[in-house]
């Protein structure tokens, strides 16, 4: 089965996490994220983004202010001849017990309703262990996670042993990461020697 979607997380994933963002002045891309997108887009994969922003129910920033920043982010993406398929957030605080923040499936089956999507044909890529978790819990194909944002810290709460390189299998976890990267450049590596053969 074919590789057709690719979930991103948003802060500490494609941008740097910059704690409860509201300035979409303050947007800045990982190193390699814009590059990795445009493959994405160039093998025709769509990219949906999905990401948990709780400073909205903690009163961090607005809802409003959310937009704003997503409306530019996909300004910038445009810019870069990346088109952004739909993106979803879970404006709710962890103590709300939402169907919708990660790793709860709510933003997964909004999603695959209204554009026809097969979990089987799709890979998420996000730097936290509720990314890896909702990739599993989604039945995705696999599940990257990260070493950028707060992927290092999941890495050591998850068990896994950090090692040197692009990127590594951690081997049988039955809720871990299917494989660490360094970042989302080397996740895209690692997608397209898997499944694409492509160098």
């Amino acid at each position: 089965m074919a590789i057709k979607n690719i979930f991103l997380d948003r802060d500490g994933t494609i941008i740097r996490d910059m704690h409860y963002l509201s300035d979409p002045e303050k947007i800045e891309f990982i190193a390699g994220a814009v590059e990795a997108m445009r493959e994405m887009k160039e093998l025709d994969l769509r990219i949906f983004l999905v990401t948990n922003q709780s400073g909205i129910g903690r009163k961090y920033l607005t809802e409003e202010e959310y937009h704003q920043v997503q409306d530019r982010l996909g300004g910038m993406l445009a810019d870069e001849g990346i088109e952004i398929s739909a993106s979803m957030y879970c404006p709710h605080k962890p103590e709300d017990k939402c169907a919708c923040r990660k790793p709860a499936t709510g933003m997964w089956n909004e999603l695959s309703e209204i554009y026809g999507l097969s979990a089987g044909e799709t890979i998420i890529i996000g730097d936290k262990s509720s990314d890896i978790f909702f990739g599993h819990n989604c039945g995705f194909r696999a599940s990257v996670l990260t070493l950028t944002g707060h992927g290092l810290k999941n890495m050591k709460e998850l068990g896994i042993t950090e090692r040197s390189g692009e990127w590594f299998e951690p081997g049988r976890q039955p809720a871990g990461p299917t494989v660490v990267a360094r970042d989302i450049n080397s996740a895209w590596s690692w997608i397209k020697q898997r499944f694409f053969d492509v160098n």
